[in-house]
């Protein structure tokens, strides 16, 4: 038979379309018979079927194998829809139905079969598809989200009694109302690649070329993709190159070796799945092609990356080494994918001090466009869990984030991570009352949002919801029927669109020239102030983490200015102390300290926090020459004392 042309790139570790060959496509054969190809790498192999409905799942097709350890089959008459497997005979003895690696579909689970389906979508997302970018000096602000427990779909239930899922389209037309008016640019969905057990939340894979069939079919979720584009909003897919589910049906032990994962003792990872083993070329174009697959197939607009830290050192311990062959493979893996998508957006979970994690590859760096600031998010909620009277001890942990943040382009992200498993929910981690909580939940994201770095919530945080996250329920949508949820979550709305739109909030973030403090010692105040600067703008930020308000508090700056407050967390609207909500300035007096000639004075209240616009004006005359005599009084008095010291030496 004509067996199919491998690329030499697949097995030199460079591919990044090797789903184009592999896996099941429709062809004609050379007696122009139309059929469908099948191809699957399994070099240690003794032999292999292809088997499926179209014989009753008895004895299949037999393959053939070619020198490269690829074997293939050509069978007429099938079906787009036709499910089918391979029974792979292993080097070790065994005989085993295996889902085919390289599928773009599978069958609902429990069912593990594979399912042929042609890649032919219709897109109409020219328009964003030419003007998508990084988000360098733009807005990034992202929801992540779980397509099965966002929202059910009501009336409905799945076999097995559970509640019913939405499928890609429908979600698309429930979902996008909420992201525009919540003001995000993107979502960020929770791996869809096929997985069989819903607890792991699609973080055990066993199907990466396959969109998951409980939302639907790879076209559904091409519409879902299209839909997002048409409204201005951008799709990135979590991907867990690391590791992968161990189910005997998938990619464990594949053609009886060790094909996909080490053969050694770091060949299983924490959660019980193996590890895949980048030293071999097939395997890094696997993942390769399986991360390119999203970004040409589906348009996707960027690869969230699971777990680098298990991947950046033998088993994510720095103890044990780095894991040079991994490094490598993620270099190459980025620097292919901003090769062939250059306006994609490829980040990192990563909690390790592995360095140049967001370099360029032709810098010796690991090639990352952002990476997740896992320290800002622990030192913050572990500060705000802090008993106020503790608090002045704990003052640095919101200062520590800007002494390393330079050191990469970092997301501050407050993830799914941060709401399950006994670790309460953003609101109920904080301390204190009910009320109090809900004053400290606007501050705590002022600090996000004000704070530099790009930005992630997890479905829910915009609702203040006080349940963990459960996959198998939705989210608690009654929540707006109380007062505090729905003010907070028209609250959160209003501050992403002052993301949106303050460009000192976002342009040049990564500038350290960009960011100034201006109140990092008021420790037993527990206030905090600080500037952000772009594109000429001076915008202020003010916060107070404390239960106590502070009258006339001084804020000393190095020049004078009017302060136009343009957000205000204590606003009634928001359910906050300040009832009337009307049009504040501010403006500077003359004096200050340490070198800032000018004094902002405000009256702050409890765990509350200001935003303001800061407009220069000209100086007092008379204030502006006491200040320079000040000045030239303390150089004559600071060169006396060089004088008098100089003679004391000659002495």
């Amino acid at each position: 038979m004509n067996y199919p042309v491998i690329p030499r790139t697949f097995f030199s570790g460079d591919c990044f379309d090797a789903y184009r060959i592999l896996g099941a496509h429709p062809c004609t054969d050379p007696n122009g018979a139309e059929g469908w190809r099948f191809a699957v790498w399994a070099p240690g192999a003794t032999a292999v079927e292809v088997c499926g409905g179209f014989d009753g799942w008895e004895r299949g097709v037999p393959m053939e194998k070619a020198d490269t350890g690829v074997w293939s089959a050509f069978i007429p008459g099938l079906a787009e829809g036709d499910l089918y497997k391979y029974r792979v005979h292993g080097a070790d003895g065994s005989t085993v139905m295996r889902s085919d690696p390289y599928a773009f579909a599978t069958e609902l689970r429990p069912g593990t079969a594979s399912k042929l389906t042609k890649l032919d979508f219709t897109f109409d997302d020219t328009a964003w598809m030419e003007r998508r970018d990084k988000c360098r000096n733009r807005p990034l602000n992202i929801y992540e989200l779980h397509a099965g427990s966002w929202k059910h779909k009501p009336g409905t239930t799945q076999p097995d009694g559970s509640d019913g899922w939405y499928n890609y389209e429908e979600l698309a037309r429930e979902l996008i109302p909420w992201l525009l008016e919540h003001h995000f640019t993107h979502v960020e969905l929770l791996p869809l690649a096929e997985h069989p057990f819903d607890g792991s939340w699609g973080y055990q894979t066993t199907g990466y070329f396959s969109v998951t069939s409980r939302y639907g079919s790879p076209a559904q979720f091409a519409s879902f993709v299209n839909a997002c584009h048409r409204m201005g909003i951008g799709v990135i897919m979590d991907f867990v190159p690391v590791h992968f589910a161990a189910n005997a049906d998938a990619l464990a032990k594949f053609d009886g070796t060790y094909l996909y994962e080490y053969d050694s003792d770091v060949g299983q990872s924490e959660w019980g799945t193996c590890n895949f083993n980048y030293y071999r070329r097939e395997v890094c174009s696997f993942l390769s092609s399986a991360a390119g697959l999203w970004m040409d197939v589906y348009h996707c607009d960027g690869i969230r990356m699971d777990a680098i830290s298990r991947a950046l050192y033998w088993q994510g311990d720095p103890n044990r080494g780095v894991n040079q062959g991994a490094v490598n493979f993620l270099r190459s893996l980025n620097h292919g994918l901003n090769e062939r998508w250059p306006t994609g957006i490829y980040m990192a979970e990563d909690s390790t001090n592995f360095l140049k994690v967001t370099a360029p590859t032709r810098y010796e760096g690991v090639g990352f466009d952002y990476k997740w600031d896992m320290g800002w998010m622990h030192d913050t909620l572990d500060y705000f869990a802090t008993p106020f009277g503790e608090r002045p001890g704990c003052y640095g942990k919101l200062l520590f984030s800007m002494h390393y943040f330079y050191n990469e382009l970092y997301l501050l992200a407050l993830s799914h991570d941060e709401v399950v498993h006994g670790k309460k929910t953003i609101i109920d981690k904080l301390w204190g009352s009910y009320a109090e909580k809900c004053a400290q939940l606007r501050t705590l994201y002022f600090y996000m949002y004000t704070h530099p770095g790009k930005k992630l919530n997890f479905m829910g945080n915009e609702l203040a919801h006080f349940r963990e996250w459960d996959e198998k329920r939705e989210l608690d949508w009654n929540l707006l029927e109380y007062p505090f949820h729905d003010a907070f979550q028209k609250y959160f709305a209003a501050l992403c669109r002052t993301y949106a739109s303050e460009p000192a909030l976002y342009d040049g973030e990564y500038n350290p020239d960009c960011f100034e403090w201006v109140a990092s010692e008021s420790c037993a105040e527990g206030v905090y102030a600080w500037l952000r600067k772009g594109r000429g703008q001076n915008l202020l930020c003010v916060m107070n983490t404390q239960d106590s308000a502070h009258k006339k508090f001084p804020l000393y700056l190095k020049f004078p200015c009017s302060a136009e407050l343009v957000l205000d967390t204590e606003a009634g609207t928001w359910g906050g102390v300040h009832k009337a909500h009307r049009k504040q300035n501010f403006h500077t007096t003359d004096g200050g300290v340490f070198g800032r000639d000018y004094t902002l004075t405000l009256d702050l209240p409890a765990m509350g926090s200001y935003l303001l616009r800061l407009s220069p004006e000209a100086p007092n005359p008379d204030a502006a020459r006491l200040s320079a005599n000040k000045a030239l009084a303390q150089k004559r008095k600071a060169a006396k004392a060089a004088k008098a010291a100089a003679e004391v030496s000659n002495k």
